[in-house]
């Protein structure tokens, strides 16, 4: 069988052991088959390979494959210099994203990245998420695009600041790897043969069921995030009693603006809805009243700034 003189194998770095299914033939061909330095060494033992031997070397040899995670790398470089075959393996999106925030954060990336912590990326954290909620409530779908992307890009970027922790160290890896246990733990009835669920109320009953049990919470209050915002939490606080048997009347029965808010919200999500969706939906809705009033005003040669009550109804929509 004929060959190139040489063939490269570009691995991508997150994922060094995984070959790229073209290389397999180049490999069965090969004379002889190296690891490059930048390979990781449970990779070259795994290929049962030698490291390779000097730029010059490599490029006097015919049939050869050399494994490297980098075109750049000085063996890999100059065999493709010198006409070499290059098989790279594509990288999945997700596994570049994280090669990519790897980059920014590693010496000689981004300073502004490199000194980022988890507190001071909180902020954007809570940004990126209310603008994804916008698109996902405009139905703009370019934008939820993007949004989906600046959200996940802070769970990069939260991983990789975790990767660095001095004690208690995790990455990307060991994040998927948690939601994938929970998610499969908390469907027994699609990945094993455990009860089957038919509705998706019965599904939420049993998830809460299975997070009690598996979290061995003391508290129906446990897990409750209580720095989300107040109308979603006391939604959230209604459910999580309405569930566990509560009544109504042991909601707090004051009549201060903040308790009637509590039982409003609260009574919302125990019937299905979500109050803080709500409030949001109306809110945005009075906000467009108020410009489209303003809009009228102007065109109608008043200053919205000047104008009265009788003035604002009179220019408020119907």
């Amino acid at each position: 069988m004929t060959w190139f003189p040489a063939t490269v194998v570009l691995v991508s770095p997150a994922l060094p052991a995984v070959l790229p299914a073209a290389a397999w033939r180049a490999l069965r061909g090969a004379e002889q088959v190296y690891a490059a330095t930048d390979v990781p060494e449970a990779t070259r033992v795994a290929l049962d390979v030698k490291t390779a031997p000097s730029p010059e070397e490599l490029t006097g040899q015919r049939g050869v494959v050399l494994v490297a995670a980098s075109p750049a790398e000085p063996g890999a470089a100059a065999l493709i210099a010198a006409g070499a075959t290059v098989v790279d393996a594509p990288v999945p999106p997700l596994v570049r994203a994280a090669e990519v925030m790897d980059r920014l954060r590693s010496p000689g990336g981004c300073p502004w990245d490199a000194a980022q912590t988890h507190e001071s990326l909180r902020q954007y954290l809570v940004e990126e998420t209310y603008e994804l909620l916008d698109a996902i409530e405009g139905g703009d779908r370019a934008a939820m695009r993007e949004e989906l992307g600046d959200v996940l890009l802070q769970v990069l970027f939260h991983a990789r600041v975790a990767a660095e922790h001095a004690d208690e160290p995790f990455d990307i890896d060991a994040v998927a790897d948690d939601l994938v246990t929970k998610l499969v733990g908390r469907h027994p009835h699609v990945f094993t043969d455990a009860e089957r669920v038919h509705t998706a109320e019965h599904q939420q009953v049993r998830w809460e069921e299975l997070k009690q049990a598996e979290k061995q919470r003391e508290s129906i209050m446990d897990g409750v995030a209580m720095g989300q915002p107040a109308v979603a939490l006391a939604g959230k606080l209604g459910q999580r009693t309405g569930r566990s048997g509560v009544p109504f009347d042991l909601l707090p029965p004051g009549n201060t603006e903040g308790e009637k808010l509590f039982r409003i919200a609260a009574a919302a999500r125990r019937a299905g809805v979500d109050p803080e969706g709500a409030l949001r939906s109306v809110a945005k809705a009075f906000a467009e009243q108020v410009r489209t009033a303003e809009r009228s005003a102007r065109a109608a040669g008043f200053e919205p700034a000047t104008l009265d009550a009788d003035g604002w109804r009179r220019f408020w929509p119907t």
